[in-house]
């Protein structure tokens, strides 16, 4: 490997000036989330809401930058709204500098526009023996840096520059009175942006152990998302049915599952076993107790067992269990140190529910401009669109629904201790909603740390509009996930399209994200009946459901979720595994894809399943390159992609084979690291499988 020429070009040289290893005192930024990188526009001016980025904030005195041009929009011509244009030579990174109540934090301000894709990589590669010094290696040098502690930024008596793109970055002593803080590095060249670096600190302590980190570490989340109905039944007393099978098919009346049986299963070991530490519910809320819709073949209409057609929003539905065993259930969850998320619907309400009767100009409308029924029109009319007839959708945009609405989604998290949210149907809900509900969330409870995640289909631009530190943490990558099944599924499907989306997600979200990343959900056909054959990507995926038994016809499927689940817990972000899919569970659409939760395997298919979900889950947990490594492709082709994490000089490699036939594979190594002595790394790999190398 050739050597590696830096040259540091910061605004200044970055001498290392003095010992100095204290910081201004910032409070008010630094006690507060870290704020979301805010990424140019393809235009020439971008729009920022500035507390997007610090929601936190009561008034806002001044926002500036050396080289941006900042002007209010706003309509009182403070600072709320502001718009930034890029100044002529102005470097890739720039800085957006906020001031108030005399403190100042920083928004990091990335330009991609006609970046070449050829950035700099930086990682960090070990600690100097004092401990209080990171160690960092940049390749495709000569490049520019910002470094934070938190959301300050670090002046140049905090980093000492030595040689082959080598410098260190010195801890300031502020960190040393916080338990968890960070971190955050950035680099640029004249060929565009690379990754960012996250390092957690624990008292100041760089954290090389996971057993420092703990359930409130939102980058050590591993989602298993659930459908309560169909998980367990722990209760028998609250099981009730709608019971008419020529009026309901059995297949989507009640099923018995209930709160009090995933509490059962929680203390029984199962998610310790698998390895999962955050439990997703699906939504509680009182549901209709007759039937809705209709599915014309076979003939059938729905009970609300999935949870997602409230009634009552702040009352939990009496089939799903109780108050008190609401509570248990968490209190059990956070003594094994898990947590708990729920998944909770805003976007509409049951068209019988008292709210609607009570306040019937609340709903969009249901006829669009041009005399359509607004149905299902999720990109036409987005924002108002209706799921169905009987859930209208609520028109939040409107200030006077959304703040009482937002009212009852707090009910949830300060009536009980939840760990956050997963919220339905996001991009269908007017942005000011997720704005008020999220400070909302910061003035009520501020002792607590909620992850808020969205599901939103659509482009990657689209998505992380809702992507900031003022809106939610992160949503579904779903992006990821098409494209690993149209690389895997169809004929003419390639890794190079994954591994392309993969990097504009990296580019979107960020290179430490806390995007999901899923091996299904309850919307979409198993993906091991996909990769099985018993279910095409060219059919009606529901209809297949309801005509056939669906299963898997070929064991290769099996052997394709094993490498599905490789990808989702390798990824930065959050690996979501939904209930079903640690086992390989079969199944079409909705609502074929909602059997019976199982609990041991049906053969030997199954069993090699789970114990791979299992593995890869506590192998995360255990890596703190898996969890905070920084991400680095190594090798794309149409059937082979081979990535690595790299945290402090340690690293985990993933090698994906999806073709039927063994593979050679041969790639360098950046930053100077060695395979087994080696830069240069090749290998065999069998047909339809992964590997997996470590230093």
């Amino acid at each position: 490997m050739k050597k590696i020429i830096f040259i540091g070009i910061v605004a200044a040289a970055f001498l290392f000036q003095g010992c100095s290893r204290s910081i201004r005192q910032n409070p008010l930024f630094d006690g507060a989330s870290l704020a979301s990188v805010c990424i140019a526009s393809s235009d020439s001016s971008t729009t920022v809401i500035v507390r997007d980025y610090f929601p936190f904030l009561k008034e806002i005195s001044k926002v500036s930058s050396d080289n941006l041009t900042i002007s209010s929009i706003s309509a009182d011509g403070g600072y709320d709204t502001v718009a930034v244009v890029v100044k002529a030579g102005a470097p890739a990174l720039s800085l957006i500098e906020v001031e108030s109540r005399g403190e100042k934090g920083y928004i990091v301000f990335q330009n991609r526009n006609g970046s070449t894709g050829k950035g700099p990589f930086i990682s960090s590669i070990g600690i100097n023996g004092n401990g209080k010094e990171i160690i960092f290696r940049t390749q495709n040098t000569p490049a520019n840096y910002m470094v934070f502690w938190q959301n300050t930024f670090l002046g140049t008596s905090f980093i000492h520059y030595k040689n082959e793109g080598v410098f260190t970055v010195t801890i300031p002593d502020n960190a040393f009175q916080m338990e968890r803080s960070y971190i955050r590095v950035f680099a640029s060249n004249i060929d565009g942006v690379g990754n960012d670096v996250l390092i957690p600190l624990d008292r100041g302590k760089i954290v090389t152990d996971p057993a420092l980190l703990n359930r409130k570490d939102l980058y050590t989340q591993i989602l298993y998302s659930l459908m309560i109905d169909r998980f367990y039944d722990g209760n028998s007393q609250n099981n009730w049915k709608i019971n008419r099978p020529k009026e309901v098919l059995p297949k989507v009346d009640y099923w018995g599952g209930d709160i009090a049986g995933v509490t059962e299963k929680l203390n029984e070991g199962y998610f310790d076993k698998l390895g999962v530490n955050t439990i997703w519910l699906s939504p509680i809320t009182q549901n209709p107790y007759d039937s809705w819709g209709f599915n014309k073949d076979p003939k059938t209409s729905f009970s609300g067992y999935h949870g997602y057609w409230p009634i009552f929003v702040t009352k939990i539905d009496s089939r799903f269990g109780t108050d008190e065993e609401l509570r248990t259930l968490l209190s059990d969850a956070h003594k094994r140190g898990d947590n708990v998320i729920l998944d909770y619907v805003a976007n509409h309400m049951h068209i019988n529910s008292p709210t609607l009767k009570a306040h019937k100009d609340w709903t969009t409308p249901f006829y669009t401009p041009d005399g359509r029924e607004n149905l299902e029109l999720w990109d036409e009319f987005r924002l108002t669109t209706w799921f169905d007839k009987h859930i209208p959708s609520l028109d939040l945009e409107r200030e006077y629904i959304s703040d009482p609405l937002t009212d009852s989604a707090l009910f949830w998290m300060k009536n009980f201790e939840f760990d956050g949210f997963r919220h339905d149907a996001t991009k269908h809900i007017a942005e000011i909603y997720w704005r008020k509900l999220t400070r909302k969330i910061i003035d009520s409870i501020p002792d607590r740390r909620l992850f808020q995640i969205g599901e939103t289909y659509g482009s990657p631009e689209l998505i992380s509009r809702y992507v900031k530190t003022g809106i939610l943490d992160g949503q579904f990558d779903f992006n990821v996930y098409d494209r690993f099944i149209e690389a895997t599924i169809r004929p003419d499907g390639s890794f190079e399209n994954l591994a392309n989306t993969i990097q504009e997600s990296m580019d979107t979200y960020g290179y430490h994200n806390l995007m999901g990343y899923i091996t299904g959900n309850h919307d979409r056909v198993r993906y091991v009946s996909y990769a099985g054959g018993d279910v095409s990507l060219d059919e009606d995926s529901k209809a297949a459901g309801w005509k056939r038994k669906i299963g898997v016809k070929d064991p290769v499927g099996y052997d394709m979720l094993e490498m599905l689940q490789a990808m989702i817990f390798t990824l930065p972000g959050n690996p979501c595994i939904y209930y079903g899919d640690e086992w390989g569970q079969p199944g079409a659409n909705d609502p074929d894809n909602r059997r019976w939760a199982q609990f041991e395997a049906k053969n030997q298919n199954e069993q090699k399943v789970f114990d791979n979900a299992s593995f890869l889950a506590h192998k995360r947990r255990a890596s703190m390159p898996l969890m905070y490594g920084d991400y680095y492709e190594l090798f794309r082709s149409e059937d082979i992609l081979a990535y690595m994490r790299i945290y402090m000089g340690d690293y985990v490699i993933l090698v994906m084979n999806k073709s039927g036939e063994s593979r050679k594979v041969e790639f360098s190594l950046p930053l100077n690291l060695t395979y087994q002595e080696k830069e240069n790394v090749t290998l065999i790999i069998n047909p339809h499988s992964y590997t997996l190398l470590e230093n």
